[in-house]
């Protein structure tokens, strides 16, 4: 049983898990649970033996809750990448790598923002606004880590600028964060779907270059709120 690489989700008990099969497993009492967190430690765990990877499952998304592996090993590989950090060389890396990644962050959050502007394709009069929008949907979507849609590449970067619009005026102009939807299946993307639709009407607006009043758009009232001084 130890002897086979498993993918096990958290089991019903202190040191157990449970396979996909709903069969329920016991560590053997000299492995360890390594907990997430230090990518060299687990993929070096993984290449030198039979380990079983915990994940649970929350909604549509897999977290991962650690691997379990010999506690033999896991001190070896660990000893060994304590040795690796403390060389000036491994520093050295870090920051060529930090910077490589931070280069490649600011040229993604750019081309972002255009394909965000591209997207909006405000008439001329709104020309501020549009940045001020591109802007502030840019400044929350593309963060790494975020875990928004701007982050995903499993579609093209247009449709990304597109989705991630529609969802900051979700949150920042509709009252979808206070609405109480019934916990019925397919209830919240309806909702979803209908105020996508009022958000794509009040761009569409914008477009056309039609009058807009400051006091009463939701569009602009949001946009004016994140401009004001935030309270210490």
């Amino acid at each position: 049983m130890p002897d086979t690489t498993r993918i096990v989700a958290p089991g019903p008990v202190v040191r157990s898990v449970k396979t996909p099969q709903g069969e329920v497993l016991y560590p053997p009492d000299d492995w360890i649970l390594v907990p997430p967190g230090d990518p060299a430690l687990t993929r070096r765990a993984k290449a030198a033996g039979p380990t079983w990877q915990v994940q649970e499952k929350r909604g549509r998304k897999l977290f991962s809750r650690g691997l379990w592996a010999p506690a033999g090993r896991i001190a070896q590989i660990q000893e060994q990448l304590e040795a690796e950090r403390a060389l000036p060389s491994y520093q050295k890396k870090l920051d060529a790598d930090g910077a490589r990644r931070e280069k490649k962050q600011a040229a993604y959050v750019e081309d972002f923002a255009g394909a965000v502007r591209g997207f909006l394709a405000f008439d001329p009069r709104y020309a501020v606004l549009a940045d001020r929008l591109a802007e502030a949907v840019t400044r929350h979507a593309t963060p790494v880590g975020s875990g928004t849609v701007a982050r995903t590449q499993r579609i093209p970067i247009e449709e990304r600028a597109e989705a991630a619009v529609i969802a900051w005026m979700r949150h920042q102009t509709t009252a979808y964060d206070s609405m109480k939807i019934a916990r019925v299946k397919g209830k919240r993307r309806e909702v979803r779907r209908i105020l996508a639709e009022t958000s794509r009407r009040m761009l569409l607006a914008y477009r056309e270059g039609k009058d807009r009043d400051p006091a009463t758009c939701p569009l602009m009232r949001a946009l004016e709120k994140l401009a004001e001084p935030q309270a210490e």
